[in-house]
């Protein structure tokens, strides 16, 4: 099949419910990335290099859609980009508008009608949508419209948006868009687009990231900016929160949809999610990451024979701790990358032992030292355990855990994939207990002042712009609308 054409089937797509955390693991999942373009002939091309640099941001399906102006082309699978498209795929989705995305893996979902971008036919044409985050206050929304006659095909997140645009009473699809926004609450980053539209929105507190550069006369709209480098874009800003664009025309308009209250980018995204080589903020992830390995040798200075960093996301700080200490920096964790996706269904024994598929320590590296070893957060902590025991047994010494984040105390609502609140082990055990738990012979987590510290923001002005109730409890939205924690894309 060269190409999918719309269909007039149900909207679908999976539950916005908390999943759970894939068998054996712990870290946390942010769900999804997204990449468009407007305005580019190669617009499907760009789209899977974006998403290739993206990948980091979800490895269980990938899907692309592109419109000519009057016909939409799709294709969306399950497995990583590389696999889901080859150039005949390429080639056969036309036109020069298109948006892109890649999901998450979790427990029970990996099922084809979760992979976006999802395609739906409405009253006012064709409409694909691509979304990072989560909405909290959908179950609500759902309700109401459900009291009013809609009939929901999915348990969704999205599937509530797309209602509200359907349902609305506006003149125009931009004023439809701009209605639902409005009805939202939650975190997420938006590309919207209809046969010869694309509309483009980040949420009132910029929780979720999205950023937008241009490659000629086109724009590109990406997750992470290390997307632009992949395709040759220039960085031109960040959307802002509460921004709605509209590109019609070979015009952009922008507005706005709400007020920005209260900037609360994902402390997260600092912390482990965003690859070291992105920009927040117009702050560099690398060098941010070192400071805060920096920042913990000076909260938490053990003295040592060897730091390491669980990879990937904690070489930068391990690097940043070791220049700060003296203390040198080797590779005593080695991750595999080529473990891919597995679909047995082994032993608990064997599941127990998993994490050596993803994870080795380099025994001529650890054997007979003091190991300080850096990591990024401790959830449940059983791969914190696990990671320690493997240091060990390759004859470490000494393995002293330092934690780039504060304690992970509370669930996120606003699309990573979190354990319940009792399943946190922070959230019961004091940071003794969790040393014990883990088997190290010293843990610190970095101070909430020491992480703002690092990253160059003032730490008294709404938690330095940083959404970090993952550890504080302190949400900058309400989040009691009967919606679990999860991800809704």
């Amino acid at each position: 099949m060269s190409h999918e054409r719309i269909s007039p089937s149900p909207l679908w797509q999976g539950s916005y419910y908390n999943e759970g955390i894939e068998a054996g693991f712990d870290k946390l999942k942010e769900e999804c990335g997204v990449f468009g373009v407007y305005g580019h002939p190669e617009a499907a091309a760009l789209s899977f290099f974006g998403l290739h640099a993206l990948q980091h941001r979800g490895e269980e399906s990938a899907g692309i859609c592109t419109t000519d102006g009057s016909e939409f082309y799709y294709h969306r699978d399950m497995g990583l980009v590389k696999e889901v498209f080859d150039q005949d795929r390429i080639d056969s989705l036309k036109g020069s508008t298109a948006i892109g995305h890649v999901r998450y893996s979790t427990s029970g979902a990996s099922r084809l009608q979760n992979a976006q971008p999802l395609v739906f036919k409405y009253r006012g044409g064709d409409l694909a949508i691509a979304t990072n985050g989560n909405i909290v206050n959908a179950g609500e929304i759902r309700e109401e419209l459900e009291r009013e006659g809609s009939i929901f095909q999915t348990t969704s997140d999205t599937e509530v948006v797309i209602h509200l645009i359907a349902r609305s009473r506006q003149s125009s699809v931009e004023e439809a868009v701009e209605e639902a926004l409005k009805r939202i609450v939650g975190g997420f980053a938006f590309l919207i687009m209809v046969n010869d539209k694309l509309f483009v929105a980040r949420d009132a507190h910029g929780l979720r990231p999205l950023v937008m550069g241009r490659l000629g006369d086109a724009y590109v709209f990406a997750s992470e900016t290390c997307a632009f480098e992949t395709v040759g874009a220039a960085y031109v800003r960040d959307i802002e929160p509460g921004e709605l664009l509209a590109f019609d025309g070979g015009t952009m308009k922008e507005s706005r949809f709400a007020v920005m209250e209260r900037r609360a980018l994902c402390a997260m995204e600092y912390i482990y999610f965003s690859r070291p080589d992105s920009d927040l903020d117009a702050v560099n992830l690398h060098t941010a990451r070192k400071n805060m390995g920096r920042q913990l040798a000076m909260e938490a200075f053990i003295d040592a024979d060897v730091v390491t960093g669980v990879p990937d996301s904690s070489i930068s700080a391990a690097i940043g701790y070791a220049e700060q200490t003296g203390i040198p920096y080797e590779l005593g964790l080695i991750k595999n990358r080529y473990t891919g996706r597995t679909f047995i269904q082994p032993s608990q024994e064997l599941r127990e032992r998993g994490v050596k598929m993803k994870l080795s320590a380099v025994r001529k590296v650890v054997e007979g030292k003091r190991v300080v070893m850096l990591d990024d957060s401790i959830v449940r902590g059983t791969t914190s355990l696990r990671i320690v025991n493997m240091l060990r047994e390759a004859g470490a010494a000494e393995v002293h855990v330092r934690i780039t984040s504060p304690p992970y105390m509370n669930p996120c609502f606003y699309g990573i994939d979190t354990p319940s609140r009792e399943e946190l082990i922070a959230s019961s055990k004091s940071v003794e207990e969790i040393r014990k738990a883990i088997h190290a012979d010293s843990l610190h987590f970095l101070s909430k002042a020491g992480l703002m510290e690092a990253l160059g923001r003032p730490a008294g002005e709404y938690n330095g712009g940083m959404c970090t109730g993952c550890f504080d409890n302190d949400y900058p939205t309400r989040v009691d609308y009967g919606s679990a924690s999860g991800c809704g894309c």
